[in-house]
């Protein structure tokens, strides 16, 4: 009976997570593009598309140095199924259905002395399995979910090491340090998460010395190439980009109140420039934790989120807030780990510009469900044993298929409305066209001397490389590539096809037969249009004219 509910549970995230996945989400983002070119490239010749023996460091990608571990595990897909939409979004759906199987696994670990733990495991899985946010981050090819994998491992075999056999402990670690080389988050989360289940169990580590010095060399091992790259200039170029410490209008703000005050010293004290930082950290942490956030909007980027559910169903709000209560209240098992983790999970993102942030703080799931589940059981349970004159079975009963009722129609309506509106509402957020142009562009390849292609969209060669196949050796001898000082790459030709922002200032030779591919607003005048490319809601995307 186990296996059957497990199972149909398996199948249904499965079957959330996999189908269609090839058409919706719409098209392929650049960064999707560029994990699949970049697996092509590494299954030819073992070099990434910039040349790059087996890098276990980084992948220079755009210039934003991403984790390499996405790339190798598309390897495989794209050598079976081709270099397509569906290998690249494999790994993520299939690693998202395994995050579903070890979150059951997870949670039975963790109140393992509770009669209902196979329920608080079947619960917890359930509500992962049909949850807006791990559905909507597994059907495309972001490295966080997977790196969200490797985290729910690494926690559940740390809790079966202290418990059972301390020589899982190593698979711990191995863990752990995979997810290190997935997504960048996580080279704050694991080793935060690490040293909280250290601490709370170290009375049984130290009992096992051998086993412990074991894992940390495994696990320092696996980590290692990726050390010297995370002090680099690069990385610091990364972060400084991205991160709330290098903001200068909160020094701006803060400096302002002061002259405001006079120059006082005690204003100098109040609007200290670290006290103002301290206060932005805060509130873009509990950016992440709003209401609006989680259970109506969801992220305001679309590709994480449909914008008419947020990151958790409504219905999930009082059983995730009844579920922290509960959980405090009865200290079950290894309780502290789901909200140390949840936690420790959001700091990440909390340092960032942008919040809230759905993908940044995926490694903080499955807690969210876990708790969801946790209350709902346990209220559940409470209501069947309650005594009172007014409820008899039958209302009992009544309510309870009420509750299903609204779960059922809230899910429906997330599904429905991804499947249905999403692709067509939202096409343009994917970059959704540049698949068709590069299509009649290839068609037209030899009619012309040259293509000029735009970068208004963003990287165009990438899709360019990706949808013809384009040799990888031939790419890295024929390409003209420059690197800014922050770091970004830039790819301005490789073969017939040229690439730049405002495509006038390309030089064109006398007599040159020239192909442009570029945004409607960016037309010139007595501009033949030999091709236009629409978004899925018919607004035009993409122009392709002569002069």
């Amino acid at each position: 009976m186990k296996k059957l509910i497990i199972g149909l549970i398996l199948l249904t995230s499965l079957l959330f997570r996999i189908v269609n996945i090839q058409n919706n989400p719409p098209s392929l983002t650049w960064d999707e593009v560029s994990w699949g070119y970049n697996a092509y490239s590494l299954g030819i010749d073992g070099k990434d598309e910039f040349g790059r023996f087996l890098p276990l460091d980084y992948l220079e990608s755009f210039g934003d140095f991403k984790p390499p571990m996405y790339a190798y595990l598309t390897i495989f897909p794209v050598k079976f199924f081709g270099l397509n939409e569906f290998a690249i979004r494999f790994p993520s759906a299939i690693f998202g259905v395994f995050t579903v199987l070890f979150t059951y696994l997870l949670t039975k670990e963790i109140f393992n002395f509770s009669k209902d733990k196979e329920i608080h495991g079947f619960m917890a899985a359930s509500v992962l399995a049909i949850s807006p946010w791990h559905i909507n981050l597994s059907r495309a090819a972001f490295e966080a979910n997977v790196a969200t994998f490797f985290i729910v491992i690494g926690v559940y075999t740390f809790l079966l090491a202290v418990k059972r056999n301390m020589w899982v402990l190593v698979i711990s670690a191995i863990m752990f340090s995979l997810s290190m080389h997935t997504f960048n988050t996580a080279r704050i989360v694991s080793p935060l998460l690490v040293i909280a289940l250290v601490i709370g169990n170290y009375r049984e580590l130290i009992k096992h010395k051998k086993q412990v010095l074991i894992s940390v060399l495994v696990g320092s091992f696996i980590i290692m190439p990726a050390v010297p790259f995370l002090f680099s200039p690069q990385a610091k170029l990364r972060f400084n980009e991205v991160n709330i410490f290098t903001n200068i209008d909160v020094i701006k703000r803060v400096n302002e109140q002061i002259v405001l005050d006079g120059n006082t010293w005690w204003s100098k004290v109040i609007h200290n420039r670290r006290l103002a930082y301290g206060v932005e950290f805060i509130n873009h942490y509990l950016d992440n934790l709003s209401p609006h956030f989680l259970f109506i909007k969801g992220d305001g980027n679309p590709k994480f989120s449909t914008q008419d559910v947020g990151q958790m169903y409504l219905w999930e709000m009082p059983f995730l807030i009844a579920g922290v209560l509960l959980l405090f209240k009865k200290k079950e098992g290894k309780w502290w780990v789901i909200p140390c983790w949840l936690l420790l999970g959001i700091i990440p993102a909390a340092t960032a510009r942008e919040t809230p942030h759905a993908l940044r703080i995926e490694a903080s799931l499955p807690t969210f469900q876990i708790i969801t589940a946790y209350g709902f059981l346990h209220i559940l349970k409470m209501f069947i044993s309650m005594k009172s004159n007014m409820l008899n079975l039958g209302s009992k009963f009544l309510i309870i298929c009420v509750v299903i009722l609204i779960v059922f129609l809230n899910s429906f309506y997330y599904l429905y409305n991804y499947h249905t509106f999403y692709p067509t509402e939202f096409s343009g957020e994917w970059q959704y066209g540049y698949k068709n142009a590069v299509q009649f562009a290839q068609d037209k390849y030899t009619d012309y001397d040259r293509i000029f292609v735009t970068e208004g969209l963003g990287r165009p060669y990438i899709y360019f490389l990706f949808y013809t196949k384009y040799n990888p050796t031939q790419f890295r001898d024929d390409s003209l590539i420059t690197r800014e000082a922050l770091g970004f790459v830039h790819v301005e030709r490789f073969g017939k096809y040229h690439f730049a922002k405002d495509l006038s200032l390309i030089p064109k030779k006398d007599e040159e037969k020239v192909l442009y591919i570029d945004v409607p607003g960016k037309i010139p005048e007595g501009a033949k249009v030999v091709k236009s490319f629409y978004l899925l809601n018919g607004k035009p995307s993409l122009v392709a004219y002569t002069l």
